[in-house]
């Protein structure tokens, strides 16, 4: 990136991490007998449309959506990878706040934002990196909308097994099925280190992820069949 492009990128940066705190504040006042990981989970929710809506633009040809490969970002990419990050480094500072700090989450967080900032820093493999935001985002609602859903009371619900369950097939197309593909190629191409680095570290905790929510579906599908279904 040239000296103009990297002010622009760094603004958006700054911004957007003001920007979600701000509005996480907001929801905690208007929301105030909500906890703290609801309110956070609904900057989340937020993010997930954003994230997805500016990967959506940045994509240049839909018939190839993540060629080609490691070249140069373009402008909308590198937009798309700036907001993103501004979300996960207020999200990290989030984390800090849970009880007990999940470790798995503190490794995905430091894992993207390393990968973020290479590509942002590096202006090429765009086409990877959007390709991979768009797969990680893609399940995110069904994984917030369980802990809303848990807090609004709705935890044994009919409405809560058929969200885990949609969670669970739309995270294992994109992580298990779509999310190895592109990372063989985004390791085979010729991108960064820290690129290919943290692409195979996404990988490895979406295979841990996986095998939690297969834990965790099988669970609450056998707690149905004891325990018969609840109304809505």
């Amino acid at each position: 990136m040239d000296g103009s492009d990297s002010f622009d990128t760094w603004h958006t940066l700054l911004v957007g991490v003001f920007a979600w705190s701000a509005v996480f504040v907001v929801l905690r006042k208007i929301m105030w007998n909500r906890s703290f990981d609801f309110c956070n989970r609904l900057v989340s929710m937020l993010h997930v449309g954003v994230a997805l809506w500016l990967s959506s633009a940045s994509i240049k040809d839909w018939r190839h959506p993540i060629h080609p490969l490691a070249s140069p970002s373009s402008p909308l990419q590198i937009r798309a990878l700036a907001v993103s990050l501004s979300y996960f480094m207020y999200d990290s500072i989030c984390c800090l706040f849970e009880t007990p700090i999940s470790i798995s989450n503190c490794i995905h967080h430091t894992v993207s934002i390393l990968g973020l900032l290479g590509g942002i820093y590096y202006g090429v493999c765009g086409s990877e990196l959007v390709g991979c935001l768009w797969l990680m985002e893609i399940s995110n609602p069904f994984m917030h909308m369980r802990e809303l859903l848990k807090e609004l009371g709705y935890k044994d619900s009919d409405l809560s097994l058929v969200n885990d369950i949609c969670f669970a097939l739309i995270f294992s197309i994109a992580r298990l099925i779509m999310g190895p593909y592109l990372t063989y190629l985004t390791l085979t191409a010729i991108n960064p280190f820290i690129i290919k680095a943290t692409a195979f570290g996404l990988q490895v905790v979406s295979i841990f992820w996986f095998y939690k929510i297969v834990r965790m579906v099988y669970y609450k599908l056998s707690k149905r069949n004891r325990m018969g279904p609840k109304v809505s």
